[in-house]
């Protein structure tokens, strides 16, 4: 066992002394160790059943054969660090939680690990640490909210974003807005539509890092309470066969996943996570490889904010396996993968069945041919961008506008707020990138007012930032390379037409190349916004958003 190393023998015996001291039997110290990574805090809703989820995976160690340790991973509400500072420390956190597991995970030679993560960094945080640790690891989530229910609909936070840019065109009373306060969130558990912890919830099922269900039964079902206890079984089950991580994460896994993003409509944000999953692996992601996968994988599934279904909707119709099922019977999946299960992927979803075409559309019936994400290139982004494809309306997948540009966030939400955008613009919001940030705030507030104003199927937001898997329409981020490493879009002047073809594949600004090389000249670097602390240290490593905003010395680079 690798755990022996920790405590067998003369010389480990001031660290036997040690153990003993946590209260360990002299039988417990034959068997294996079991790491699992609790997540569980009090100020993020998906996370505070957390406890209740890490208690059940210590019973079923413990039934199997082993020894379980819990130690802390941490996690931030995005929710609640939108439109303040605090979302730029949202995204480097992800590093935090790859960095501090390992951590752990080798100074005290645990044999196995199960990961409890929920939100958003949380999770693609664990698997980057899975992937680099290579132990046998099985992942359960706390689990998705229930949708709330307002006015005869089910809501959610998305809903609730958009109430504020409704109550500032002047749509809704203060007293409105206060009843969706009361009610779009009604349970603990990660936000009900298909935003990034949801969407990478799932992509944990497809990655096959996850027992079935992982990513769709709600948070307040005892069916999870039961799926935490068969993941700490599952996890010794993989710990006596020797299989390990990256056995499971391979290259042909990530690309599976992927596939598995296209069908359900997931959030942007995957297209930073994936990259860097698979760079803990060894394998260079591009995101450009969405755009092929996206051409022959049918859109299958419309989620909030994509659409009027939620996360509690396609648990009852079967959840990630139904989905999976539908895209192996076209010959999308790589059904020989291997999975937490011990078995193949195709083994796992061979009796998944589609219980309701509506929430899960046939792959002869889908929304769209193509799949969710699409990445655009162009003069603009020569190094790629990233746009939800499928919650953007018809009328804006082509679109040419005059661009009103700003170069941060809070500028563009007060002249959004004012009423100085108007139907036809495209926003511009720039140095806003994992450097220029730093840490690559979400925009979930510009796009939220865009829609709750009315100007959603009228006005375009590009940005070298991010969105929330929250945010609508066609909102295109992940611009690379970055203004603060005077990528193109820092040379974009108000008033310049840009056109966007979604369907191409495309964006572009319409200013020849001679007059792009003279503004190229005049440009000069800013200043960082942050000069102390985390972020300072985040912004001298970290990479563009086209390589999953990963971390490298600067001599790497």
């Amino acid at each position: 066992m690798k755990s022996d190393n920790a405590r067998a023998g003369m010389q480990q015996a001031p660290a036997r002394s040690l153990f003993n001291a946590l209260g360990f039997t002299p039988e417990e110290m034959k068997k294996p160790m079991v790491g699992i990574v609790s997540s569980y805090n009090e100020i993020v809703p998906g996370h505070m059943n957390i406890d209740k989820i890490v208690d059940a995976v210590k019973l079923g160690v413990a039934e199997a054969g082993g020894v379980p340790v819990v130690f802390p991973a941490i996690a931030v509400c995005d929710g609640i660090a939108m439109g303040h500072i605090g979302m730029k420390y949202s995204l480097v956190t992800r590093d935090l939680i790859a960095d501090s597991t390992e951590c752990m995970a080798i100074a005290h030679q645990f044999d196995a690990l199960v990961m409890v993560p929920n939100c958003d960094k949380n999770v693609p945080g664990l698997l980057m640490a899975a992937a680099r640790l290579d132990l046998p690891t099985v992942f359960v989530s706390g689990g998705p909210m229930l949708a709330g229910h307002l006015g005869g609909k089910k809501r959610s936070l998305s809903s609730m974003f958009e109430a504020v840019g409704s109550y500032e065109a002047g749509k809704m009373s203060e007293e409105d807005v206060e009843e969706y306060v009361e009610k779009v969130c009604p349970t603990c558990g990660s936000c009900s539509g298909m935003y990034t912890a949801n969407s990478m919830n799932c992509l944990t099922e497809a990655l096959g890092m996850g027992l079935r269900g992982n990513g769709t039964i709600p948070a307040v079902y005892s069916e999870r309470i039961r799926l935490a206890k068969h993941a700490g079984m599952a996890v010794m089950e993989l710990w006596k066969k020797g299989i390990t991580a990256r056995q499971i994460m391979t290259k042909e896994a990530i690309m599976n996943a992927l596939t598995v993003d296209m069908a359900l409509g997931c959030s942007t944000n995957s297209m930073l996570h994936l990259p860097a999953i698979a760079h803990e692996i060894g394998f260079d992601f591009d995101i450009s490889f969405a755009n092929p996968i996206s051409e022959k994988t049918p859109n299958l599934c419309h989620l909030a904010p994509a659409g009027p279904t939620y996360m509690e909707d396609l648990n009852e119709a079967g959840g990630v396996y139904a989905v999976i099922k539908e895209l192996a019977d076209i010959g999308l999946i790589n059904t020989d993968c291997l999975t937490v299960t011990g078995k193949t992927m195709g083994e796992n979803i061979a009796n998944a069945r589609n219980l309701n075409p509506e929430v899960i559309r046939p792959v002869d019936n889908p929304y769209t041919k193509t799949g969710g994400l699409a990445v655009l290139k162009g003069n603009i982004a020569p190094d790629g961008s990233v746009v939800k494809r499928s919650a953007v309306v018809d009328e804006m997948l082509v679109h040419e506008g005059p661009a009103r540009v700003f170069d941060s966030e809070d500028d563009a939400i007060v002249a959004i707020k004012s009423g100085k955008i108007v139907p036809g613009d495209v926003v511009v919001i720039r140095y806003e990138g994992p450097k220029g940030g730093p840490g690559m705030r979400e925009m979930l507030n510009p796009t939220s007012a865009i829609a709750g104003m009315g100007l959603g199927s009228s006005v375009a937001l590009i940005t070298d930032g991010r969105f929330s898997g929250a945010s609508r329409g066609a909102s295109i981020g992940h611009v690379s390379p970055e203004a603060a490493v005077g990528g193109p879009i820092a040379l974009i002047e108000e008033g310049d037409i840009i056109a966007i073809d979604i369907p191409g594949l495309s964006m572009n600004v319409k200013v020849s190349d001679e007059e792009l090389a003279k503004r190229r000249e005049k440009w000069q670097p800013r200043e960082p916004k942050v000069t102390t602390g985390y972020l300072k240290r985040y912004t001298s490593m970290v990479t563009s958003g086209n390589m999953g905003a990963i971390l490298k010395a600067p001599e790497e680079k």
